[in-house]
């Protein structure tokens, strides 16, 4: 079905970019493609070596009106709306270099291929670490974690995807490359790039580099959580976004997660500190006293018990696909984090600072529940968006939940941005 011409791309492309045809790929690679493309399959896998091919490759699609498919390791191809062609799959898997690291200056900037784990484990010599704990960051690459927005619990202290990126290179829907922003905090008039590829889930055109600020890892990490009732453990949450302690993950968690992980059997809510020893351990005692005070229990962990603690969360919360589940991105105020935790099935995390978090159905019933929990999050100023679903669980759903009035404007720019639309054509909200 694809329109491109095989030939003439292997006469203009470097050797070492791979082109693969459909039936050649590995299952392994074919199954998370399948689930972001609504009918069809595409006919060609394209991972370029270098962004002179990658521009190459988005002219001559252009050039034919071939729609693609966006990826880096496919970690996250299963988010969002189901794309509704694509002639080939563009893959930024192998620009994965690290092409300039600013010890002194805490910057560090990278291609879109490369993985969240190989760049940490880069950093982490030089005592500097990038506050991202975003969804399988095993394999999750830098354009992914940026196209999606997922950040995770370090946003507590360290603000989200679009608070760290300092600059980023795309290639435009000609083939041309466009740079924003650089290694400093002040940006320049006209569109700010940075924010509007930030979860725009691949539609608008292909990041290739980005420049991200670091921050220096710190010397001492405890957790603690707190749990009891829950009028008192949400006097504890507004006390604490109240109070001048910096914590750099705040989470609150429902009952049924707090059952899964072995917690007790009410609502928690955990807090990590990490900073240098004295500060780490001057605000556990202010929390534990906060805590003491509103008669909540206080449990500590630390060292190895904290690490597994958190990895725990994160497996049961980013679960990779399952047919049997549903996962959707959450939002509400922080004054009604504990109202919704309280009544939500499933489980559920809310991260305290931003109202953002991830709910993870896991039965028909609780699945039956979705239009009922959109209105519940609707109701408290909030939202819920369906993010990795089985194919006819995203058919009968709108996915998106989206409700405000900029669905014009976002339009508008996807025409300006993309006006052949070949950039996952359908994922977004409202189709774009």
């Amino acid at each position: 079905m694809s329109s491109l011409d095989r030939a003439k791309l292997e006469s203009l492309l470097d050797p070492q970019t791979e082109i693969g045809d459909w039936e050649q790929l590995n299952p392994d690679v074919q199954f998370p493609i399948t689930r972001a493309i609504r009918n069809d399959k595409p006919s060609y896998w394209l991972a370029p070596s270098t962004v002179e091919d990658l521009s190459q490759i988005v002219s001559h699609a252009a050039q034919m009106k071939s729609p693609m498919l966006l990826c880096g390791n496919s970690s996250k191809l299963g988010w969002g709306g189901l794309v509704k062609h694509a002639d080939f799959v563009l893959s930024t898997q192998k620009l994965n270099r690290i092409l300039d690291h600013a010890i002194a200056d805490l910057t560090v900037t990278v291609e879109a291929g490369v993985k969240l784990s190989d760049l940490q484990a880069f950093l982490n010599p030089h005592r500097q670490f990038l506050p991202i704990d975003p969804s399988y960051p095993e394999q999750a690459t830098i354009g992914g974690i940026v196209a999606t927005a997922d950040s995770g619990s370090w946003r507590q202290r360290y603000g989200g995807i679009r608070d760290l990126v300092l600059g980023c290179s795309i290639v435009r829907w000609d083939g041309k490359i466009a740079k924003a922003g650089g290694k400093v905090v002040k940006n320049v008039a006209g569109y700010d790039l940075m924010k509007l590829f930030t979860g725009s889930y691949g539609t608008l055109g292909v990041l290739t580099q980005v420049t991200f600020r670091l921050y220096p890892l710190p010397e001492d990490s405890k957790t603690l959580l707190l749990t009891g009732d829950a009028q008192a453990l949400s006097q504890a949450c507004q006390a604490l976004l109240k109070s001048g302690l910096a914590p750099t993950a705040a989470d609150v968690l429902s009952i049924n997660l707090m059952r899964s992980l072995n917690l007790g059997n009410a609502l928690g809510l955990l807090v990590r500190f990490q900073n240098i020893a004295e500060s780490v351990t001057e605000q556990v005692n202010q929390l534990q006293a906060l805590g003491q005070n509103l008669g909540l229990a206080i449990a500590e962990f630390t060292a190895e018990s904290e690490e597994t603690l958190w990895q725990s969360l994160k497996n049961q919360m980013m679960p990779n696909f399952n047919p049997d589940l549903v996962t959707c991105k959450i939002g509400v105020m922080s004054n009604q984090i504990v109202n919704f935790l309280q009544k939500s099935p499933g489980f559920a995390q809310i991260h305290l600072a931003s109202g953002l978090g991830r709910l993870v159905l896991t039965t028909d019933s609780q699945i039956d529940q979705l239009p009922q929990l959109r209105s519940q999050c609707e109701g408290d100023r909030g939202f819920l968006t369906i993010l990795e679903a089985p194919k006819g669980i995203k058919e009968k759903h709108e996915l998106w939940g989206y409700s405000g009035n900029a669905l014009g404007l976002m339009k508008s720019l996807k025409t300006k941005f993309d006006p052949y639309n070949l950039f996952n054509p359908g994922l977004f909200v409202g189709g774009i």
